[in-house]
This record gives structure tokens, C-alpha cells and sequence, in this order.
């Protein structure tokens, strides 16, 4: 089978051993747009706050986030599969900015899984998913933190960092984001946080 994704420049491509092969790739808006609607779009996914979405108001929405330098958007392939919807943002040029003191090395991480394939998830599937990404993020990037901020309600994304290594920080308030470009309902969120030397010591 032709990967779909061959001709496109990896920021980031790792060879796992037992997994297969990952690379993090720009999101393309218009070319990504129905891939990342059919996963928005699903009840698990209610907490991205996209379900009601058209795909063309998704691709919109990344379009705008491509003219950003301090919020950026990625698709994660295994194997020419798409299987996660990354987006990494500067942490002071944020809401979550105010509701803890970030430190020189921060980054922010949102991170969508896709829907397991037929044969259902796979026991340390997303746990090497993550390892990639988080090399990425933290050595390719060379930033020494990463900050997720789930919402205190998606519980299974709170045990899932919590499972993978993070601190739990607090629970915070992020406020209410109103803007032409971009709107933000308030969201009570769990902040957590995750070391460099936690995964990479030395």
C-alpha cells in the first residue's frame, strides 16, 4: 500500500522497534481537513469542542492556527497511517498563561488520538505513540517541559498523562477566549506536567 504522506517533509521521524515508523508532519488545512473532521467529530472527542463542525469550518480553523508562530498544528503518521492530531503552542502566548507561572523551556501540548482501528486499542500502543512525540517535543524542540491542561472532566485523558509520567499540577480556571479569529468557552482544566529528565535523564 503507497503512503499518502511520502512526499510530505517530516519535522520528526523515529523508527520504533516492534511499533513502526513515526513522523510528525506539518497539518496541510485543506488536505488534512477530512481526517481531522472525522475524528473532531466523534462523541469521545466532545472535549476539542469541534463535534458541530463543518469540515470546511476545521479547515478554517487550522488555516488561521498556520499563520501563528506561536501555535502550531501537526499530524502524526505511523506506517502512512494517520493516528494523532498534535498541537504545540507557546504557553505566555496563551490563555493558560495566566493560571500558572511559566517557566523558560515551557511548551504546551494538545493531543487528539485517533479512534482505535477495528481490532480495538493495543495494550502500550499509545504509551510508544507518545515516546515519539515526546521526543519531538522535547529534544527535537529542545524544550525542557511540556504542559497539557485537559479538562477535568475528560478523565480518561487526565489518567492517560497521569499514566505516562506527568505531574498533576492544579486544577485551574482557564478563562474565556472572545476574539474575531478564534472563541474559547471558559474550561475547568487539570494542568499537568512532564520533565525533560523524566523521560531523557542526563
Amino acid at each position: 500500500m503507497s503512503d499518502p504522506y511520502a512526499s510530505r517533509t517530516p519535522l520528526h521521524e523515529q523508527v520504533i522497534d516492534g511499533f513502526g515508523t513515526v513522523r510528525v508532519l506539518p497539518l496541510d488545512p485543506e488536505a488534512d481537513a477530512a481526517v481531522i473532521h472525522r475524528w473532531v467529530g466523534e462523541d469521545r472527542a466532545a472535549f476539542w469542542g469541534m463535534t458541530e463542525l463543518t469540515e470546511q469550518q476545521v479547515a478554517g480553523i487550522y488555516a488561521h492556527m498556520a499563520t501563528l508562530d506561536t501555535h502550531h498544528a501537526h499530524l502524526v503518521v505511523r506506517d502512512g497511517e494517520p493516528v494523532a492530531l498534535l498541537q504545540t503552542y507557546e504557553p505566555e502566548a496563551d490563555r493558560v498563561s495566566e493560571c500558572y507561572d511559566v517557566r523558560p523551556g515551557d511548551i504546551g501540548v494538545h493531543l487528539l488520538l485517533a479512534p482505535a482501528g477495528p481490532g480495538g486499542g493495543q495494550r502500550g500502543w499509545t504509551a510508544r505513540l507518545v515516546a515519539a512525540i515526546a521526543e519531538y517535543v522535547l529534544l527535537g524542540l529542545g524544550r525542557r517541559r511540556v504542559v497539557v491542561d485537559p479538562d477535568v472532566r475528560n478523565e480518561k485523558a487526565v489518567a492517560r498523562f497521569l499514566g505516562l509520567g506527568f505531574a498533576p499540577g492544579p486544577v485551574v480556571v482557564l478563562p474565556e477566549i472572545d476574539l474575531p479569529d478564534v472563541y474559547l468557552p471558559e474550561k475547568k482544566a487539570q494542568l499537568a506536567f512532564l520533565d525533560r529528565e523524566i523521560l531523557f535523564p542526563g
